[in-house]
């Protein structure tokens, strides 16, 4: 049996990447699987004990008065390797690794097919719950399996991806507690070459046609490049990194809601613009949120209450934290964008971060 401590009183705001939220009741460092399920499992067996499962910080907005709970903060290490044969090897990889350096890792021992997801934030174990995604990539190509606990049951069980509804962004993992990620297993390929390169703006500044394959490292140093060139690459003295990423999904609307919309575009832009659009399944079209953000009038470095807030500088789905804000600076901001869009276009913007005591 294993044994965590429990410490009181943490804040929080030091444990997110928008540095935003108050403090936790009862803060638990786990930094093996079985302190994870142990403290995961004492905590829900305690009556009416709320409990957040912790990871790295980089999609959660959490509320100024902080958790009256318990946090779990997942902190497991460790990665494996194992050939499958036909060029193909399982990649294992603890929950609590940095994202950034499970590509680095797989990039390193010649494996392919996570570079292009080089530089998200976070740690691994959130991954499969949004099914992250950038470059053309999701992580729904690569993930073979999960370990999960069953909060319910208190039991661990391997879960193939194909179980995940694994979707733009989202996974049967998302909103709610149900379960929490150990580990997850990618199918990656041998060989030191990418996936192929599907993403228009990367190929470019690679210099190959869509579809053709690069070094893996190549296409992790563009993307990366990429990433920082729209504050996407975590800097502690870089303000428009103090965010959670993309704040907005972008929305997937259908065929005959699309139509109306580009009426809506052509009133306001005028009839000849160019509306970037994106299949996203039978009868519906994916629209990009940067894009309506800015057509609505929302320019990037755009302040918030009292400029403690603000859009990036570098990218509009971005809302920062210029040192100072509260959390509800950052909701009002939000709130604001959302509104505007939705008054200029008519399309809805959804939020991507996790949100904890607060709403939108």
């Amino acid at each position: 049996m294993t044994s965590v401590t429990t410490t009181q009183s943490v804040p929080l705001a030091e444990r997110t990447t928008l540095r935003l939220g108050g403090p936790a009741a009862r803060f638990v460092h786990a930094t093996t699987a079985a302190e994870l399920v142990e403290a995961v499992r004492t905590a829900d067996a305690t009556a009416d004990e709320k409990v957040l499962v912790l990871g790295g910080g980089s999609n959660l907005v959490i509320s100024d008065g902080g958790f009256d709970g318990t946090v779990v903060h997942v902190a497991t290490k460790g990665f494996r390797l194992d050939p499958l044969g036909g060029g193909i090897v399982q990649f294992t990889v603890e929950a609590g690794e940095e994202w950034d350096a499970v590509v680095a890792e797989a990039v390193a021992q010649g494996l392919g097919g996570l570079e292009c997801l080089s530089g998200i934030p976070g740690l691994n174990g959130a991954t499969p719950v949004q099914n992250v995604g950038a470059y053309g990539v999701e992580i729904s190509q690569v993930l073979q399996s999960v370990d999960l606990l069953d909060r319910r049951s208190g039991k661990v069980h391997q879960v193939p991806a194909a179980k995940l509804g694994l979707a733009y962004r989202t996974s049967v993992l998302k909103g709610t507690d149900n379960a929490v990620v150990l580990r997850t297993r990618f199918s990656l390929t041998a060989g030191g070459m990418s996936a192929p390169i599907r993403y228009s703006e990367l190929a470019r500044v690679l210099g190959v046609a869509q579809g053709d394959r690069v070094p893996a490292d190549e296409a992790r140093k563009a993307v990366l490049e990429l990433r920082r060139g729209k504050g996407m690459v975590l800097d502690a003295t870089d303000h428009d990194t103090w965010s959670a990423g993309s704040f907005f999904t972008n929305p997937i609307i259908d065929d005959s809601t699309f139509s109306g919309v580009l009426i809506r575009i052509a009133e306001r832009l005028g009839a000849d613009v160019d509306v970037p659009s994106y299949p996203a399944g039978h009868g519906q079209k994916k629209l990009s949120a940067a894009w309506l953000i800015e057509r609505a009038g929302f320019r990037k470095g755009h302040q918030g209450p009292g400029g403690r807030v603000s859009l990036s500088g570098k990218h509009t789905l971005a809302l920062t934290n210029r040192g100072g804000a509260s959390t509800e600076d950052l909701l009002d901001l939000a709130r604001e964008v959302r509104d505007g869009v939705r008054a200029a276009f008519g399309v809805e913007l959804h939020p991507e971060p996790v949100f904890v005591g607060v709403e939108l």
